[in-house]
């Protein structure tokens, strides 16, 4: 056995249940016994977080790789309370091109087995069945597939490797004009241009809505410039028209701005790489040279193209006389804080709206309706933070949301609101305060454009356009309020250790070339729950005092790690950064653990078992 086998430490895996069953299985059920003598990477994930969508394209040329030894299973574990629907569960594996088995646990029973506390975490099992890592965040992948090789060449001596074909049998296509588009446009001609996401392209529809004028992208994920028959698209979001007539396209998992030719149908790029923007690299500078993250929408607000970040939870701009990009507003921390740009955070920001003299945004993972003024200082209108949503209407500050992907702005100064996860359209009106629905039973609606009077919504889940007439009148709805199903952590009141475990990859150490390597940054909901402890530091471990006055709330923890290969020969070694957010609800109770272990890359001692 080699020596980093001899070190591993190794923990018997749980059984995998779920009530949804599995998917990508041909209805097939599988045990962990059926996947024995395979390398099985446990993905927890759900479809709202766009780290979890990280990590899913993080996978892809892993899974292929070692298609004959790894099997990578998705344990689908919700947060909000659509995601525990199980057609949503099915709707989301296509939507993002899951080609592996998933299995879909809508009341956490396998993500409380194996104790874990943040979306996404991937959890190696051995070929009999050991749990020999966990990470959670994104970034890992590079430390799994070292893992992985270590793991085929141990078991392969050992005769406890077993190669072949995996579980995962692909669903049949279905024949549908749009599948599940993401945003939509009004063109100047009066046609509609959409971001058909699923399927690679941007598709122009006739003034019904219906019926295909052009198709611009081969339909297969790629980023390559030409024509509309050459060029290629991965997963294309938002659309805004410039002020040249031409189109810029939010193509999302590409991290980059391309620019739609509405007269030829050709695609150039106007910013990004193509590589994801990683805590570290520049957040400003020429726009083809500076990675981006995730753009999911832009918008035309003061004569620059604002980017709805959601990878890195901030707000970008790009000047499209200067050809440079930058951040605006955000600290890439994920919650949700007002005030100047530079201090605000945000949870995933996914539709934009300009109307004058503010920029409205759909902050999805708040839940919320958000604004930004000609100052770049930013206001939130409805919503609270990560944890509370629902539909309720009535005054502002009581209303809830769940999981809003669009905004689009009305005539009479009022925004409308794709409420994703409602299949609602909701109003907010600045004028009364007030928060109204004007229209239920649309599926996953993600966008919304207006046509004189009517309102044209995108249906993202019935891949359609579905036009309706904006009513005098709100819908009623009883309302429902929720939060997040995860069920709080007991930790005693007073003193408490958190530690958040990072084990260096095999291979690799901590990167001290230009100091401190770790960082560790902590805060509470509400605050008071804190005594001791708030703020940031370079040490992962930390003594929290909490006011045992304050029976529960939330502890914030962000924390980073940066690594590098252990090789003295080589003059430049590739280095990566380790990075995750936790939202630990916790409760106090005296003589509960006096100490919260939070897993970044390895395993916590505390667990071998």
């Amino acid at each position: 056995m080699n020596d980093s086998a001899s070190r591993r430490v190794r923990v018997r895996a749980p059984e995998l249940v779920g009530k949804g069953g599995w998917l990508n299985t041909g209805d097939q059920q599988y045990t962990l016994s059926d996947l024995r003598g395979r390398i099985v990477i446990l993905d927890f994930w759900t479809f709202c977080c766009i780290n979890c969508l990280h990590v899913l394209d993080e996978l892809r040329e892993l899974e292929e790789r070692h298609r004959d030894t790894v099997v990578v299973v998705g344990v689908h574990s919700p947060k909000f309370v659509h995601e525990a629907e199980h057609q949503a569960v099915v709707d989301a594996v296509e939507r993002y091109g899951v080609e592996h088995p998933v299995l879909d646990d809508p009341e956490l029973a396998t993500w409380k087995q194996y104790a874990v506390r943040a979306w996404p975490t991937l959890v190696v099992i051995d070929p009999e069945g050991y749990v020999v890592a966990q990470h959670a965040g994104e970034g890992h992948v590079h430390a799994i597939e070292r893992l992985v090789d270590e793991l085929e060449a141990e078991h392969e001596a050992k005769g406890t490797l077993r190669r072949g074909d995996g579980p995962y049998v692909a669903p049949e296509p279905e024949p549908t004009v749009l599948r599940f588009p993401g945003k939509a446009l009004l063109l100047p001609s009066g046609t509609f241009l959409v971001s058909d996401t699923t399927r690679h392209q941007l598709v122009e529809l006739a003034e019904d809505g219906e019926s295909v004028v052009r198709r611009i992208g081969t339909g297969a994920r790629g980023f390559t410039d030409g024509s509309a028959e050459r060029a290629s698209f991965n997963e294309p979001q938002g659309l805004a028209l410039l002020d040249d007539g031409s189109v810029v396209v939010a193509d999302t998992v590409n991290h980059a701005l391309r620019r739609l030719d509405l007269a030829s149908g050709a695609v150039t790029t106007l910013a990004g790489t193509g590589r994801q923007w990683m805590q570290g690299a520049p957040a400003s500078g020429p726009a083809r040279e500076v990675d981006l993250s995730s753009p999911w929408d832009v918008a035309l607000f003061g004569g620059r193209v604002w980017i709805a970040m959601a990878g890195v939870h901030q707000l970008w701009t790009y000047d499209p006389v200067a050809g440079t990009v930058q951040v605006a507003a955000g600290t890439t921390n994920e919650g949700l804080v007002d005030g100047p740009g530079a201090e605000a955070w945000f949870a995933q920001p996914s539709g934009l709206a300009a109307a004058g003299d503010r920029l409205w945004l759909a902050d999805s993972e708040t839940s919320a309706l958000r604004w930004v003024d000609t100052d770049g200082a930013v206001h939130t209108a409805v919503g609270t933070g990560l944890f509370d949503f629902g539909h309720r209407d009535g005054e502002a500050g009581q209303a809830l949301l769940q999981h809003p992907l669009g905004v689009t702005a009305l005539p009479d100064g009022s925004v409308a609101v794709a409420d994703t996860y409602n299949h609602a359209l909701r109003r907010y009106d600045p004028a009364t305060g007030e928060v109204t629905t004007l229209a239920t039973d649309l599926r996953e609606p993600s966008d919304a454009v207006l046509v004189g009077d009517d309102i044209v919504v995108v249906e993202s889940a019935r891949h359609r356009l579905t036009r309706l007439r904006l009513p005098e009148e709100a819908v009623r709805v009883e309302a429902v309020a929720h939060r997040t199903r995860r069920a709080a952590t007991e930790v005693a009141p007073g003193r408490l250790r958190l530690d958040v475990i990072f084990q260096a990859p095999a291979g690799q150490k901590l990167d001290t070339r230009y100091g401190p390597s770790t960082r560790l940054l902590v805060s509470a909901t509400p605050p008071e729950l804190l005594l001791k402890g708030e703020g940031a530091d370079s040490d992962l471990s930390r003594e929290l005092e909490l006011d045992p006055a304050v029976t529960e709330g939330v502890l914030h923890v962000s924390a980073m790690a940066a690594s590098c290969d252990d090789d003295p020969a080589n003059e430049y070694p590739a280095c990566h950064v380790h990075q995750q957010d936790w939202g630990v609800p916790v409760r106090l109770v005296v003589g509960a653990a006096d100490r919260l272990p939070l897993v970044l890359a390895g395993l916590d001692a505390g667990d071998a078992r």
